[in-house]
Order: C-alpha cells, then sequence, then structure tokens
C-alpha cells in the first residue's frame, strides 16, 4: 500500500479569474500578500487580508466570510499555507498556480492602491 500526501486544491489564474469576476462569481479572491505588495498591485475585486494576520486568528472581512475562497499571493507559496489553514478551519478554500505573478503574465487586470494601472512587489 502507497501512502499519498494530500495536497490541497490549486487552480490556475484562469480558472480563478473565471470563479471569482463577472456578474456572478462562486468564490471571492483573497490576496494573502502583505499591505505594500497589495498597494504596488493586486486583481480587482480581491479581498486582503495579509498571512500574517490569517496565522494570528484574524478574521475574514464580510464580503468573504461565508463565500468560497481562491486564494492568491505573490507566486503561490504562502497561499498554499493559507488555503490550508483556511481549509483547516472548515472553509472551502483553493490556491493559485503562480499566484500574480501567472496572474499578469496571463493579461488579467492588475491595480494600484488608486485603481491605476498596478505592478507585482
Amino acid at each position: 500500500m502507497f501512502l499519498f500526501r494530500r495536497s490541497q486544491p490549486r487552480v490556475s489564474v484562469d480558472q480563478a479569474h473565471d470563479r471569482t469576476s463577472g456578474e456572478t462569481p462562486d468564490a471571492v479572491l483573497l490576496d494573502v500578500r502583505e499591505k505594500s505588495e497589495w498597494n504596488a498591485g493586486h486583481a480587482p475585486g480581491a479581498v486582503h487580508v495579509p498571512l500574517s494576520k490569517l496565522v494570528a486568528g484574524a478574521n475574514l472581512p464580510a464580503e468573504a466570510s461565508d463565500r468560497s475562497l481562491v486564494v492568491i499571493c505573490r507566486s503561490g507559496h504562502r497561499s498554499q499555507q493559507a488555503a490550508k489553514l483556511l481549509t483547516e478551519r472548515g472553509r472551502q478554500a483553493v490556491d493559485v498556480k503562480g499566484g500574480m505573478n501567472a496572474w499578469a503574465a496571463a493579461g488579467h487586470p492588475v491595480l494600484d492602491e488608486r485603481g491605476n494601472s498596478g505592478r507585482i512587489a
């Protein structure tokens, strides 16, 4: 018998975009990067809670409280940790392969804190 480590579900940036945008998104895009990274550039409509705050026990904002979560960071490492943590807390969460780097490379929009064209920091 072989033992496999069960990993958290992951989605592509295109799947993440499809699930979290449009008129009736079925999930919330949760960005777990730090504030300076978020301010430099994030996905439109994303909700921001840094991983450090999630680890410390912070609650999710109201717009994410009863929804499925698609978790994103810069490259995919922190989002994997956050998705695992949220799943352990009973939430339905997946993380985005490649993070915001892959999001921007795929041509999906990135906005800065003022709503202008942003960059991934």
